[in-house]
């Protein structure tokens, strides 16, 4: 037997007054019946069944629009900036430190790294003056990119929604202004690098011949983030020498080879999860991307990405002689974390998509590889005093 139940008890069991009315509004054919039929109180399997086939209030894509005529930010630091400065603030993504966040991680990487190498194990301050160092250079060239970026796609960002209202886009600074500042601030970067030894400054100088030239893949090729990886991922390179490690020395160079291939794999996944949000706007102003190329089976080439990623970071543990503590923190925490991305981000919405992409830079970056390489440096550094004070 089929539990009966009046429709405005049960209604204020399922949920809100739209919800009840909705419910109603469906049953009514059960409930006024011709003349010719005897009357029948709608069952509870009546009202369930009605009430499914509404759609949840929670099920449209609840990401913020983008306004259609530009503001000027009211929040964070750069609202605090002269109006004449705010421009040049957007051009370098200071509202936006994310990217910043995935050029340094590397850098900071193979810095950590390399500390656990040295015979003896690099001193904590030597580890951090230097990632002091790639902090400020980083943040530097990260500017120096976007600056770079938006002097190639001046013409296609006021067709993206996204885009449409950065500095070169709605003519805020313009082009001659944009190459100057981009002049200015690689002669800053320039200045910080003659601070690192000169095999630092020979391995760095080449990365920028790929950061001119990745804004133009997006016109030539469906996969510009391989691209962006190969630049993204030079800092890999660095901490090595920066350090004192050789990267002709065969294994500190196949480490690094190792180390800075998985992060190129890395930011191809991270970036694809990123161009997620620019689809639509892609297509039509016929920019290609990962994201448009691998549509439909996005989880798909994410899982495989991550897992060559997961097994260079391996190769790069494996090469270096590193323990359990690079294993279990870097290799199963990123193994862990991506797998939780990509089973749970919702690559049809532009705010999940945005929220995915800084996730994954603290939580994969910065709290499992990152995790795992301190806490490698740490064993070694407690394991190697007391042989230092018997001798």
């Amino acid at each position: 037997m089929l539990l009966f139940r009046r429709p405005t008890q049960l209604t204020k069991s399922i949920g809100t007054r739209s919800l009840s009315s909705q419910c109603l509004t469906k049953l009514r054919p059960l409930v006024h019946r011709s003349t010719s039929l005897s009357f029948r109180r709608p069952t509870a399997l009546a009202i369930y069944r009605a009430a499914a086939t509404l759609t949840p209030a929670n099920g449209a894509d609840s990401s913020p629009k983008t306004p259609d005529v530009y503001t000027l930010p009211t929040t964070g630091f750069i609202s605090w900036l002269p109006k004449s400065w705010l421009p040049y603030a957007e051009l370098t993504r200071l509202d936006k430190p994310t990217g910043t966040i995935y050029l340094l991680l590397p850098c900071l990487w193979s810095t950590v790294m390399a500390a656990s190498l040295t015979t003896p194990i690099a001193p904590v301050s030597s580890v951090l003056y230097t990632s002091f160092l790639f902090t400020t250079g980083a943040f530097i060239m990260r500017g120096a990119g976007c600056t770079i970026n938006d002097l190639w796609d001046r013409n296609i960002d006021p067709k993206v929604t996204r885009t449409k209202f950065r500095p070169l886009a709605r003519r805020a600074v313009t082009p001659q202004n944009a190459f100057l500042f981009a002049g200015a601030q690689c002669l800053t970067g320039l200045g910080l690098l003659v601070q690192f030894p000169v095999e630092v400054i020979f391995t760095a100088i080449p990365s920028m011949l790929v950061v001119c030239t990745y804004p133009a893949m997006k016109r030539f090729t469906n996969y510009p983030q391989v691209v962006l990886g190969t630049a993204f991922s030079w800092g890999a390179l660095l901490g090595f020498p920066a350090m004192g490690l050789s990267l002709l020395d065969p294994v500190i160079g196949a480490t690094a080879a190792c180390l800075y291939a998985s992060n190129v794999a890395w930011t191809v996944l991270y970036d694809t999860v990123y161009a997620h949000q620019d689809i639509k706007d892609d297509k039509k102003a016929g920019v290609k991307s990962t994201a448009i190329a691998n549509e439909g089976r996005t989880r798909i080439f994410l899982s495989a990405l991550g897992v060559v990623q997961i097994g260079l970071l391996a190769g790069a543990g494996v090469i270096s002689g590193m323990g359990p503590a690079y294993f279990v923190g870097s290799c199963g925490g990123t193994a862990v974390g991506l797998g939780w991305m990509i089973a749970r981000a919702n690559f049809k919405k532009v705010g999940d998509c945005w929220w995915w992409f800084k996730w994954c830079a603290w939580s994969v970056g910065g709290v499992a590889i990152g995790g795992g390489l301190v806490a490698e440096y740490a064993v070694r550094k407690a394991n190697e005093e007391p042989q230092t004070l018997e001798a």
